[in-house]
């Protein structure tokens, strides 16, 4: 049976059925957040039993030992200040190599977009060792510099902004040339205010992926003081008695809780963002 009628909309089974499809997916995604937070105000004793709700409230003593025992709000501003200093840094770079790459004729142009797209298929680990011994070479390693240096320059973000911008007309550009201005301030004052919507999808993107970053930060820092959330939360494990489970998720319900948030509150630029780039004028 044909699921859209002839108006060009779902049918009320078609409707059930997406509708179904959409429900069990989102109870597949939230499931494990739903338990953490629950495991997060649980009494150990009752951390491995397959009841849903404790028995005994025990957030308190578990989010207090998570604040306390290890330096967690350390921990959240360390990843603060590295995920501003890379988003800062990604907008500065990405965005005039973006609007190269969408506005200008020079030779080279196509090549240069290809290995973007090159940029996008290779995974974090494949550079992680001659990043590494760069960051031995510039003696940066175990520093804020170590964790913000890889991470400047953004092929997806170069990627965005480039769709992002191909869909601003030309005569814009023309005229603020005809008006006297530079390309870089057609960037800055031009370019880059109509592209909020992207800047707030691409900083969700960016902020979400480094926050949560545990890979690199393993190799870069070894000093407690400069270690980002994920890695600090570690600092949990037990190697007498095991993880401390009901403390762990609590610093993992505080280290996540920002990020959740932060896209409640810009999920509406998010979704324009993101489609922005695929509206072909």
């Amino acid at each position: 049976m044909n699921s859209i009628t002839s108006t060009g909309r779902l049918s009320p089974a078609g409707a059930v059925f997406r509708h179904a499809v959409l429900l069990v997916t989102a109870t597949l995604m939230l499931a494990p957040f739903v338990w953490m937070v629950l495991l997060s105000i649980k009494p150990p004793g009752e951390i491995f039993r397959a009841s849903f709700w404790p028995t005994q409230f025990h957030g308190v003593e578990n989010y207090t030992k998570a604040l306390t025992e290890a330096p967690l709000p350390r921990y959240l501003g360390n990843g603060l200040i590295v995920c501003t200093l890379i988003l800062s840094l990604q907008i500065i770079v990405c965005a005039p190599c973006a609007y190269a790459l969408a506005k200008l004729r020079f030779p080279g142009r196509d090549l240069l977009f290809g290995m973007v797209l090159i940029g996008l298929l290779l995974p974090q680990q494949v550079l992680s060792l001659p990043l590494f011994i760069l960051g031995y070479q510039l003696g940066i390693l175990n520093t804020y510099a170590a964790l913000v240096f890889p991470y400047v320059v953004s092929p997806f973000g170069i990627f965005l902004f480039r769709q992002f911008f191909k869909t601003v007309p030309d005569d814009v550009v023309h005229a603020a040339r005809l008006d006297g201005l530079s390309e870089l301030a057609i960037v800055l004052r031009i370019m880059l205010p109509m592209a909020l919507p992207a800047i707030v999808a691409f900083s969700i993107f960016s902020v979400v992926g480094h926050w949560n970053d545990l890979f690199w930060p393993l190799i870069a820092v070894r000093d407690q003081s400069l270690m980002p959330p994920p890695l600090g939360i570690m600092a949990f494990k037990n190697g007498e008695a095991g993880n401390d489970y009901g403390p762990l998720m609590a610093a993992s319900t505080l280290v996540v809780l920002p990020l959740v948030i932060a896209f409640l509150a810009a999920q509406r630029w998010f979704v324009e963002g993101l489609t922005g780039g695929a509206v072909k004028q």
